[in-house]
């Protein structure tokens, strides 16, 4: 079938050629946990029968940083470090339909060709024939875009959809009939035509059993409770894939629980994982890219000139225990590292736009394990209140239920957090602003010490939970 969306290569009725990729290579990055050296002729055959190199793709708005778990337990089984990847696709956020050009954001035909970009560029750096691919939530529809439109399945073996809504988050004529996340619309339908799996290429489809926000039977995550969406929990099956149930897990779960890791890495290797936990390392080399929002959209753009400096703070109080340990500006790559780290300490990473209009403070859960993909998005300053300072605490490789979970700002509930199905990723509280004062976010068995810094507006500060 041949659809408007298709690339110009597919409806040719041909894979994307190697020179187009080669063109279009500079809109991804390449980004391994450690950057394996273009293998020379005589090393091909050695580098084929190498683990088949994984390429970990993000959904909606999201960024390569949330795989980290993921890729740290894939380490801790034994799986090269050389062989995992995690794309930053620029645009992350979708347009309101398939063939849209709007500003920061991206169609799936945008999608599908920055992965094939990004594959090609994994491809020639392992001397690999063909890669695995795991996808959360809108990057499961990309990797199927790419595979069954983008001539993907020649250089795929693998594809992984997790919590993707592979038939919509609703199933509407009358509501965003054109979404590509509408059951009904064109693209989806195009998508699930005949077989919805690709011959020669394996499928697995990871779901929940019932707390994917994006797979209700109403809308109520959606903000409109009364609505039937014409969807239910099984919207992320897809006929002809093995189609595996994660029981307790919500949408980002799905894709970067430890559940989810044990199934990707059977599927892939064979065999189940020898441990679901992360080993620590002897040695953590942390790196990254900072990116911004743009137009009030997510984006993975580089920045360039942007400050990072690394505190190591006392995990107690959160105040700053001696001079900086890292500072870096960032090139036209974004990148901000790379920064030699401790695995027991606890940072603060200060990151300022080129302009110091906006300061975050971000503190995180310790770095058991190097990583390449420790990004830094700087975000719109929240609506300033007066003789109030803000703090954030983030969940992004999962949500956050108050019938299942604890969230509390200094000993206290956050508000925002409701029972049922998981909704949100983040709580927000405001404080006084008369002095500068130690906070304690505090997420289920884990807390994390922040400092506010009220004498200056431009600052936001962030707690980042590492659990999924």
């Amino acid at each position: 079938m041949t659809m408007p969306w298709q690339p110009r290569a597919a409806r040719a009725g041909v894979g994307v050629g190697l020179s187009t990729l080669l063109l279009t290579v500079g809109a991804t990055r390449l980004t391994a946990q450690q950057a394996a050296p273009r293998p020379a002729p005589a090393r091909v055959n050695a580098a084929a029968a190498a683990p088949i190199p994984i390429v970990f793709v993000h959904g909606n708005g999201d960024h390569a940083g949330l795989w980290d778990n993921t890729i740290w337990r894939f380490e801790s089984n034994g799986y090269p470090r050389d062989r995992l990847f995690a794309v930053d696709l620029p645009h992350p956020s979708a347009s309101s339909t398939p063939t849209a050009r709007e500003s920061n954001r991206s169609t799936p035909e945008d999608q599908a060709a920055a992965l094939a970009a990004f594959v090609t560029r994994v491809l020639l750096r392992t001397g690999a024939n063909k890669v695995a691919l795991v996808g959360s939530s809108r990057g499961g529809l990309t990797m199927r875009h790419y595979v069954r439109f983008g001539g993907g399945a020649a250089h795929v073996s693998h594809v992984i959809t997790c919590g993707t809504p592979n038939h919509g988050v609703m199933a509407l004529a009358t509501m965003t009939p054109e979404s590509e996340f509408n059951g009904l619309s064109p693209y989806l339908r195009a998508l699930n035509a005949g077989r919805e799996v690709v011959s020669g290429v394996r499928f697995l489809a990871l779901r929940s059993d019932s707390l994917d926000k994006y797979a209700q039977p109403t809308g109520a995550a959606m903000g409109a409770p009364t609505m039937a969406t014409g969807v239910d929990a099984r919207s992320p099956v897809l006929a002809g894939a093995t189609n595996v149930v994660l029981p307790g897990t919500d949408h980002r779960e799905v894709a970067f629980g430890a559940a989810a890791f044990a199934a990707q890495y059977r599927f892939i290797v064979g065999r189940p994982a020898r441990t679901l936990a992360i080993v620590p390392d002897s040695v953590v080399v942390l790196d990254g890219v900072v990116s911004a929002n743009a137009g009030g959209q997510p984006t993975n753009v580089p920045l360039a000139r942007a400050v990072v400096t690394v505190h190591e703070v006392d995990a107690a109080s959160g105040v700053r225990t001696r001079m900086a340990v890292h500072r870096a500006v960032t090139r036209d790559d974004g990148r901000w590292g790379p920064f030699r780290a401790s695995a027991t300490a606890r940072y603060e990473f200060e990151v300022a736009m080129p302009d110091s209009s906006v300061i975050l403070h971000l503190y995180r859960s310790s770095f058991p394990r190097s990583s390449a993909v420790v990004n830094f998005r700087l975000p719109a300053p929240p609506a300033p209140r007066r003789d109030s300072v803000s703090v954030l605490m983030t969940r992004p490789r999962g949500y956050l239920g108050a019938s299942r979970d604890t969230v509390h700002f200094d000993g206290v509930p956050a508000a925002g957090i409701t029972p049922g199905v998981p909704t949100v990723d983040r709580a927000l509280r405001w404080f006084a602003a008369d002095t500068a004062r130690t906070v304690r976010a505090t997420i289920n068995a884990e807390t994390i010490v922040v400092r506010t810094h009220p004498q200056d507006r431009r600052r936001l500060v962030v707690a980042e939970f590492q659990q999924e």
